[in-house]
């Protein structure tokens, strides 16, 4: 089999959701497709995307996924002769297509909170709003492939419930990248709760406001908060910040290698978010070996287990009561060694193997 896989969206600068996924699961197919008697290509639109594939991998340069070209994919990769295309996306192209195809939506979150990456151009933020402002055109791209692909089975049934297409859909679960492997050489996870750690945007859904609320309620801490932040952004959360509470430092962004250290001392991941679509932070932190404070919602409790503890979104008492229940040894080292049970089922090298079954399959 002569698969064409597209890694058009791995950023070159850093990582976000889509392009770590990109490249994690580019490199555990490139790693399993041998043993399969499958020949894989894959699908670049920089030449500097070549560095983070892996090495004496092949590849093919074509226009990039926000090009006006993209509708128009299939007829161009149809001379390369494919027997599949997989897309970690579902926007490449399908017309004239005469090759299997697997698409991949990783959730529906932008159904609810409809705004675009920022780095998008203007026409394709427009579109991107107009897209999503009813399932019919998602219907219709999904339906135009022989399989759907996403990253959990709380997508999966969402996409039931709401009939989004009448493909079979595969769950090839996103898994955690290794923090341990950052850690500077003999530095271990110390244990505890000082540390409140959350990685995330500060959009609305998010619900950083109950953090704060939760930090508040927990003086001799220190509430960590890693991302980029607009300036009227931190100001309307610095308001809120009780001075009686828990310390709260805005880091403006950090290398993964600082997120690493950070949750490596003494700490607690965090997120009160009301609305995810997977939830990768708190996989990073179980598989790093460290607990998680979360709102109870079914994604979440997929992808964390026993190996946090849950709170309602809007409860900061809540979320202050499950950090301090973590700084009972016993009940740490419980919940500890529960996530990293359940976090070791999230493995790129298995996620691989299920998608090569679904392309054996079309």
């Amino acid at each position: 089999m002569r698969l064409l896989f597209d890694v058009r969206y791995i950023r070159t600068d850093f990582h976000d959701g889509i392009s770590r996924y990109s490249a994690e699961l580019a490199r555990a197919v490139f790693a399993a497709a041998p043993a399969r008697g499958v020949d894989v290509v894959f699908l670049i639109h920089d030449e500097a995307q070549r560095a983070l594939l892996p090495a004496g991998a092949r590849t093919l340069l074509v226009h990039a996924p926000t090009s006006a070209l993209e509708p128009f994919a299939a007829l161009r990769l149809n001379r390369y002769r494919p027997d599949a295309v997989f897309s970690p996306m579902q926007t490449i192209g399908s017309l004239g297509r005469r090759f299997g195809l697997i698409l991949t939506l990783h959730d529906t979150i932008y159904y609810r909170h409809r705004t675009p990456p920022r780095d998008l151009p203007w026409y394709v933020r427009v579109g991107w709003r107009l897209f999503h402002l009813s399932y019919v055109p998602q219907r219709l791209t999904l339906n135009a492939a022989d399989v759907v692909a996403t990253v959990s089975e709380t997508s999966a049934a969402e996409f039931a419930r709401v009939n989004l297409t009448k493909r079979p859909v595969v769950v090839v679960p996103n898994a955690p990248q290794r923090l341990a492997e950052l850690l500077p050489e003999g530095a271990e996870v110390v244990p505890g709760a000082q540390n409140l750690v959350y990685m995330g945007s500060f959009m609305p859904y998010k619900n950083v406001e109950t953090l704060l609320g939760a930090a508040a309620l927990l003086p001799g801490r220190t509430l960590h908060l890693l991302s980029r932040i607009s300036p009227a952004r931190r100001a309307e959360l610095e308001a809120l910040i009780d001075p009686a509470g828990a310390r709260v430092v805005f880091h403006g962004g950090v290398t993964d290698a600082e997120y690493a250290a950070l949750l490596a001392d003494h700490g607690v991941l965090v997120s009160a978010s009301l609305d995810e679509g997977y939830g990768l932070p708190v996989a990073e932190a179980l598989e790093l070996g460290v607990p998680a404070v979360v709102t109870d919602m079914p994604i979440f409790r997929e992808v964390a287990g026993d190996g946090a503890l849950y709170a309602p979104g809007m409860d900061a008492e809540a979320f202050a009561r499950g950090i301090r229940a973590l700084d009972d040894p016993a009940r740490r080292a419980e919940v500890i060694a529960a996530g990293t049970a359940h976090i070791a089922r999230f493995d790129w090298g298995r996620s691989a193997d299920v998608l090569l079954d679904a392309l054996a399959g079309i």
